[in-house]
């Protein structure tokens, strides 16, 4: 699958889950943040598509989204996270 491909599935993943996706520029490379009652995901605009792969599916990890299509569980499995057996976050994390 070539690397648009997997931003656009990761892009609309994210979307679909009732997030907010945005890039914006800055000295960072992107995470997930609550803005008043919206979820936000910010990436850098200038990261290479990797990073901005690798950054969405890292997140995308982190929030333990187990309804994901299983190409994007294996977009977040090539970008090194394991989503076999994965536990759930910790409320004070």
């Amino acid at each position: 699958m070539k690397k648009t491909k997997k931003l656009e599935l990761l892009e609309t993943t994210v979307t679909q889950s009732g997030y907010k996706l945005r890039y914006e520029k800055g000295n960072f490379l992107g995470g997930d943040c609550r803005l008043r009652e919206d979820n936000i995901i910010v990436v850098n605009k200038f990261l290479p598509i990797e990073g901005k792969i690798f950054t969405i599916a890292r997140v995308l990890h982190k929030l333990n989204f187990a309804g994901c299509a299983p190409e994007v569980k294996k977009i977040i499995e090539d970008a090194g996270f394991n989503t076999v057996n994965q536990l759930p976050l910790i409320k004070n994390e």
